[in-house]
């Protein structure tokens, strides 16, 4: 995770601002590439959630959240019955959406069976962008699309093997979340190329 800036004064994306755990969350966590398992799956639940919702929601939550789905420890959830559904529902501290919770708990039980035919999940979802963090040069939030062709082959794929709440819009924000693709904008000091062009102009 990256070193957490030291003055607010530094150029970020436009979303980054007003709360707190927003300004964390972009400078911290969001774009940084994340490659275990047990993380992406955390991450891949809190967009499944925040669908409808605004992510600062989720965010305000998300300790709420592990401690409800036992740290997102895949193999725990997957375990899950109609009493764990139960006692989620009746949870103040979390979305109580039926329909997301029963997700979830398919989700780990898919992710479990996707295991047993990839080296790893985080493997599996890199294939999509050739292995490598895809970096976009966008100038504006305008040209930030919500979804990509890799996204949609991501949705499609993971449909396939069982997983829910995985729709091309949901995958993306997953996608950029967890480093696979870096959406930060060029003018942004958390974009890999803002270092160098300040370098070139001192």
């Amino acid at each position: 995770m990256a070193d957490r800036p030291s003055s607010l004064s530094r150029p970020r994306c436009p979303w980054a601002k007003g709360d707190p755990l927003y300004l964390a969350y972009h400078d911290e966590e969001w774009g940084v590439p994340e490659r275990d398992d047990r993380a992406l799956f955390e991450l891949l639940v809190l967009e499944g959630f925040q669908s409808g919702l605004s992510f600062v929601t989720i965010l305000r939550k998300r300790e709420n959240f592990r401690r409800a789905f036992s740290g997102f420890e895949p193999a725990r959830v997957a375990r899950y019955g109609p009493r764990a559904v139960k006692r989620l529902l009746s949870d103040p501290g979390i979305v109580r959406h039926r329909g997301k919770i029963e997700g979830a708990i398919a989700n780990a039980r898919a992710l479990l069976e996707l295991r047993r035919f990839e080296e790893s999940f985080a493997g599996f979802v890199a294939s999509f962008v050739e292995g490598a963090p895809k970096v976009n040069k966008w100038r504006s939030p305008s040209q930030v699309p919500d979804q990509t062709p890799e996204s949609r082959a991501l949705a499609r794929a993971l449909r396939e093997r069982g997983f829910t709440f995985v729709g091309p819009t949901v995958c993306y924000a997953f996608m950029q979340a967890a480093g696979f693709v870096n959406d930060h904008l060029i003018g942004c000091y958390r974009h890999p190329s803002f270092g160098a062009r300040a370098r070139r102009r001192r």
